[in-house]
């Protein structure tokens, strides 16, 4: 695994791929390198203006991609549904979908649905999602499901007395949670299929420090111009002083999502400076998110808040 990079991913010939979030930074890599390799790649985005561009410079920079764009807000159950149909509609199934799309340490706001954002976007809107997809992921002979986390899970709690930031509302502390909430479904979804006898192979993976869009986002929504003006400066320095590029930040990503030996379960992440920066390699979750009856839970939780039952 040393030194790995898209120059060592295997070819993806005839697999289906769905990406969130497929706009920008990390997915947009991914979804561009996945298309170079030969998969047909659905961008799934919320904006689909910005989803046509993406899929344009997609095309210039490699001519023969099939790559096709579909919208899709996580914020939105009724959305979900509707990409989830659209995607059985003109595919006969699903090989690789990749959670990725995300939002971070933004200030308090509700999903369409009523969900705390943070929660209902990053960990929510995916649960119901790869629901709505197993499917499609049934019907091929090796599904994946790939789950973006973060390094921040390690200081996540899941805080049942207060999932949505209903007493009390800490951006960091609630994008930790939904980042560990990625980790705590990941390795639930591995046990539910295998359990099940589903051959799907449920992964995760983090970017470490990656310089995208995700950061400068909190701060532009901050209600005091003062405060957002000075959150959006520190990030834009932390991106160019310490930040890899989302070039490398994806690496781990597409590692997980096309390496064929990799076990069900496993966590990639980058294998420099405590996970910061570098090259795909092997990372470990915390103690918190291996913890199977707090997986339980909230897998139980979530099926009641987004009504999403899944059918192995």
């Amino acid at each position: 695994m040393s030194d790995w990079t898209t120059a060592d991913m295997p070819r993806q010939d005839g697999v289906i791929a769905a990406v969130t979030g497929a706009n920008s930074g990390i997915g947009f890599v991914a979804a561009r390198e996945l298309a170079r390799a030969g998969a047909t790649t659905v961008l799934a985005v919320r904006n689909l203006d910005k989803g046509s561009e993406a899929a344009e410079k997609i095309r210039a920079d490699v001519p023969d991609a099939d790559v096709t764009v579909r919208r899709l807000d996580l914020a939105d159950l009724s959305s979900v549904r509707g990409f989830a149909d659209e995607l059985a509609a003109s595919h006969d199934g699903l090989d690789l979908l990749v959670n990725n799309a995300g939002v971070m340490a933004i200030p308090q706001r509700s999903t369409a649905d009523g969900f705390e954002m943070q929660l209902g976007t990053n960990h929510l809107g995916h649960f119901a999602l790869t629901g709505l997809l197993l499917g499609r992921l049934r019907k091929r002979a090796r599904p994946r499901v790939v789950t973006v986390a973060s390094s921040a899970h390690h200081y996540g709690r899941i805080d049942f007395d207060n999932l949505q930031g209903e007493r009390r509302y800490r951006p960091w502390a609630v994008y930790c949670q939904s980042k560990l909430a990625n980790l705590l479904f990941t390795q639930e979804l591995r046990r539910r299929a295998e359990a099940a006898g589903l051959p799907l192979t449920a992964v995760a993976a983090h970017p470490g420090y990656a310089a995208t869009n995700l950061q400068g986002v909190g701060p532009q929504m901050a209600s005091n111009r003062l405060v957002g003006a000075v959150g959006g400066a520190i990030m834009a320095i932390g991106n160019t002083v310490f930040a890899q590029s989302e070039e490398l930040g994806a690496l781990p990503t597409l590692y997980a999502a096309t390496m064929p030996d990799l076990a069900g379960g496993s966590y990639v992440g980058p294998d420099r400076m405590r996970e910061m920066w570098g090259h795909p390699t092997l990372v470990k979750p915390s103690r918190a998110a291996r913890d199977p009856e707090t997986a339980r839970r909230l897998w139980e939780i979530s099926e009641e808040l987004t009504n999403v039952r899944y059918d192995f």
